[in-house]
C-alpha cells in the first residue's frame, strides 16, 4: 500500500463556523454500537423526526460538552454510499450538502476489515473525521487486539476506541472530535489504490477541478462514482459536463478490459483488498477460542433447533407483552374509574358526550397503547440489543419470502399484534417502498390489542376458546393468502436479505429504555389526539341522530348478509374509531347480558368482522402519512371487501354447525 497523501481541502469544507455551535455526525455500518454511543451522548434529549421527503428517520440530539453546544445527528447504518437504499442516498447528501463539522465512523472492532470499506468511503468525501473502534471488548473475547497507533497512521485520520455501553472511552471521543472540528482547516488523506486504478481516478478528477462544475461534492469522490457507473451521480454531472461522463465511461471502460469484470467491482476489490492490508498491520490475533456466543449462534441459526428457537422468541414476546399489558391496562382502567366512569356515553347532553368522549379517548389511548407498546418495544430493544432478533429474522426469511417480504419484516409483523401504528411505523426498517407497502398491507390484518378483546369479549366468553383460537387461525391464513395477492398485484421484486449479525452481547437496560422512549413518542403524539377527537366526535353524531340514517343503508349487508343485528351498523361505524368501541357500544346498548341478544353464530361472525373489516383511524392516518391517500384507500377497501366476503361465508357455514 502506498502511504496515505495529503491533499488540500475543497474550499467549502473548510469554511469554519462561529461561535460553540458544532454538528456532530455518527456514520457507519448496522450494529456496530452507533445508536448506543448516540443515546449515551444525547440521553433523551433527542428529536425523532423524517428526512426531507423521505420516510426514512432522522434522530437527532443535543449535547453540551466543554463549553460546545454540539447537535449529534445518528445517520442511518449503511455499508456503502451508493444508491441500492434510501439510506445511502440520505446519508452521503447529508455529508455533502449539510457538511457536519465532523463525522464519527463507528467501527466494530470485532469485524474491523469489513468496516473499513465504509470508512475508505467516508475518507473519499473529505469529511473532517474521527474514527470511533467500537466493543474493543468483544473483540478482545475473540482474541483480537487493535494497535489504534498503527491504525491511525494507515489512515491518516484521529482513532479513539470505546466501549459504548459501559461508557468507556466516549469522553476522549468528543475531545478529538471538538478539537477536529476547530481545526477543519487542515488537509485530507487520500488512500492510493492500485496504479491502474489510481492513475485513471486522478486523470478524470483532474478534467473534473478544470471544468470547475460545482456539484457539491469533493471531486476526486465524483470521479470514483463514475468510474463506478453510480446512476445518480452521472445524472448529476452529464448536466454539467458531457465531457467528463463520457471520459469517465472511456477509462471505466478500460479498467474493466484489464480486469475482466465489472468496473465498480474492480473498485470495490480495491477498497477490501486495502481494507485488508490495514486492518492486518493493526490488528493482532491471539489464539482462537470457541466462544460461548459462537456456540449459541450455532443453536439459534441451526436448521432445526433454529426454528424452535425462533418460535421460542416470538411466542415470549407475544406472551410478554399481553400479559404485562393486560395487567397495567386493568390498574389504568380501574385508577381511571374512580375518578370517572371512562364507558361510552351514548344519551344526554351534547357537552356531556363530549367530554365523555374525549375523556374515555384519552383513557383507551393510556389503557390500550401504552401498557402494552412500552413493554413490547422495551423487550424488543433488548432482544435487538442482545443479537438474538437478527438471528430470528434470519431463520424466518424464507416463510417472510413466501408473501413478498424477508426476515426483516417479521419485526413489524410481530409489533402489529400489539398496535398496528408503532408496526407500520417500524416498517422503515426495510429497504424499499415495495416492501414497506406489501408489510403494512399485512400489519392491517393482524389483531392488535383492541381487535383481541373484541374476540376474547365475544367468543371466549359467550361462545369457547376453541373458536376464539380457530378466528385468530382464519386471520393468519387470510394475511397468507392477501400477502400471495398482493406480491402478484404490486409491481417490483422482492429483495433478498443482507443484514449484519453481530455478536451475542448483554444488552444495555438504560439504553433500551432510551430507545423505548424515543419510539412511543412520535405514536403518542399521532394516537392520542385521534383517539381523543374521533371518540367524541363519533359518540355525538350519535346522540344527535345522524349515524341512524347509515345504520339504515347498510342493513343489506350487516342483516343479510352477514346474518347480525339491525344495531351492527352502529357498532362498525364505532369501532373504525377504536377497535374495541364494536364491544363497548354493544354492551352499552343491550347491556352486559349480551347471550340474550345475540347468538353463538352471530357471536363469531360479529368478531371476525371487527377483526378484518376497514383498520381503525390512527392506522389509516399513519397509512396516509406513510403511503398516501390512493394506497390508504385501498387497503382500507380490500380490509373491508375481505370482512364482507369472508364474514358472509362464515355466517352460513357457522349456521350449519349450531
Amino acid at each position: 500500500m502506498v502511504g496515505p497523501t495529503e491533499k488540500s481541502p475543497s474550499k467549502n469544507i473548510s469554511e469554519k463556523k462561529s461561535g460553540k455551535q458544532l454538528t456532530i455526525a455518527l456514520a457507519g455500518n448496522a450494529n456496530v454500537g452507533k445508536s448506543v454511543i448516540f443515546n449515551e451522548l444525547t440521553g433523551s434529549n433527542q428529536i425523532i423526526g423524517n428526512w426531507p421527503g423521505k420516510t426514512i428517520e432522522r434522530a437527532e440530539g443535543k449535547l453540551h460538552f466543554e463549553g460546545y453546544d454540539i447537535n449529534v445527528v445518528d445517520l442511518p447504518g449503511i455499508y456503502s454510499f451508493s444508491t441500492y437504499s434510501l439510506e445511502e442516498i440520505v446519508s452521503r447528501e447529508y455529508i455533502a450538502f449539510e457538511k457536519p463539522d465532523v463525522v464519527i465512523n463507528v467501527v466494530d472492532a470485532a469485524v474491523l476489515e469489513r468496516n473499513l470499506f465504509f470508512t475508505m468511503q467516508l475518507i473519499e468525501m473529505e469529511v473532517p473525521l474521527v474514527v470511533c473502534i467500537n466493543q474493543i471488548d468483544i473483540a478482545k473475547q475473540k482474541g483480537i487486539v487493535i494497535d489504534t497507533e498503527k491504525l491511525q497512521a494507515a489512515l491518516g485520520v484521529p482513532v479513539v476506541a470505546t466501549v459504548a455501553v459501559r461508557g468507556e472511552g466516549l469522553h476522549e471521543l468528543m475531545d478529538i472530535a471538538t478539537e477536529i472540528a476547530e481545526k477543519k482547516g487542515d488537509k485530507f488523506v487520500t488512500l492510493e489504490y492500485g496504479s491502474e486504478v489510481e492513475n485513471r481516478i486522478n486523470k478524470l478528477t483532474d478534467l473534473i477541478q478544470s471544468k470547475n462544475l460545482k456539484l457539491g461534492y469533493p471531486s476526486r469522490w465524483v470521479a470514483i462514482k463514475l468510474i463506478e457507473n453510480d446512476p445518480e451521480i452521472q445524472k448529476l454531472v452529464r448536466s454539467k459536463s458531457e465531457e467528463v461522463v463520457n471520459l469517465a465511461y472511456d477509462l471505466a471502460g478500460e479498467i474493466e478490459d484489464i480486469h475482466r469484470e465489472p468496473s465498480f467491482s474492480v473498485i470495490a476489490s480495491e477498497r477490501y483488498s486495502l481494507a485488508n492490508r490495514i486492518a492486518e498491520g493493526a490488528q493482532m490475533q491471539s489464539e482462537i477460542k470457541i466462544t460461548f456466543s459462537e456456540k449459541l449462534d450455532r443453536i439459534v441459526t441451526h436448521r432445526f433447533y433454529g426454528y424452535i428457537t425462533s418460535a421460542l422468541v416470538i411466542g415470549g414476546l407475544l406472551l410478554w407483552t399481553f400479559v404485562v399489558g393486560n395487567f397495567f391496562s386493568g390498574l389504568l382502567s380501574d385508577a381511571f374509574s374512580f375518578f370517572q366512569p371512562v364507558d361510552p356515553q351514548i344519551s344526554g347532553g351534547i357537552a356531556s358526550v363530549l367530554w365523555n368522549g374525549a375523556f374515555g379517548g384519552l383513557v383507551s389511548g393510556i389503557t390500550l397503547v401504552i401498557p402494552f407498546v412500552i413493554p413490547f418495544y422495551l423487550m424488543l430493544s433488548l432482544i435487538e440489543n442482545s443479537g438474538i432478533l437478527t438471528r430470528v429474522a434470519f431463520m424466518m426469511d424464507t416463510a417472510m419470502h413466501k408473501i413478498g417480504l424477508h426476515g426483516k419484516a417479521l419485526i413489524p409483523m410481530i409489533l402489529g399484534y400489539g398496535c398496528n401504528v408503532p408496526a407500520i411505523d417500524q416498517t422503515r426498517i426495510l429497504e424499499t417502498r415495495r416492501e414497506r407497502l406489501l408489510a403494512s398491507f399485512a400489519i392491517t390484518f393482524a389483531p392488535c390489542a383492541a381487535r383481541t378483546i373484541i374476540i376474547l369479549g365475544l367468543v371466549a366468553v359467550f361462545v369457547n376458546v376453541w373458536w376464539a383460537i380457530a378466528l385468530y387461525a382464519i386471520d393468519l391464513m387470510i394475511i397468507f393468502a392477501w400477502g400471495r395477492i398482493a406480491l402478484k398485484v404490486v409491481p417490483g421484486e422482492s429483495t433478498g436479505l443482507i443484514m449484519e449479525m453481530h455478536s451475542f452481547k448483554v444488552p444495555s437496560v438504560s439504553v433500551a429504555f432510551k430507545q423505548t422512549w424515543t419510539r412511543i413518542k412520535s405514536l403518542i403524539y399521532l394516537v392520542f389526539p385521534i383517539y381523543i377527537i374521533g371518540s367524541a366526535f363519533v359518540q355525538a353524531l350519535y346522540v344527535i341522530g345522524a349515524l341512524g340514517p347509515i345504520n339504515a343503508a347498510l342493513t343489506p349487508i350487516t342483516v343479510l348478509w352477514l346474518g347480525l343485528p339491525a344495531i351492527t351498523g352502529v357498532l362498525l361505524i364505532f369501532g373504525a374509531v377504536r377497535k374495541e368501541f364494536t364491544l363497548l357500544i354493544l354492551v352499552a346498548l343491550v347491556g352486559p347480558n349480551l347471550a340474550a341478544v345475540l347468538t353463538p353464530v352471530q357471536f363469531i361472525v360479529l368478531a371476525l368482522v371487527g377483526l378484518l373489516y376497514i383498520p381503525c383511524l390512527s392506522t389509516i392516518t399513519i397509512l396516509i402519512r406513510e403511503f398516501g391517500w390512493r394506497a390508504a384507500t385501498a387497503i382500507s377497501a380490500a380490509n373491508l371487501v375481505t370482512a364482507i366476503i369472508i364474514g358472509g361465508i362464515a355466517f352460513r357455514l357457522l349456521s350449519l354447525v349450531f
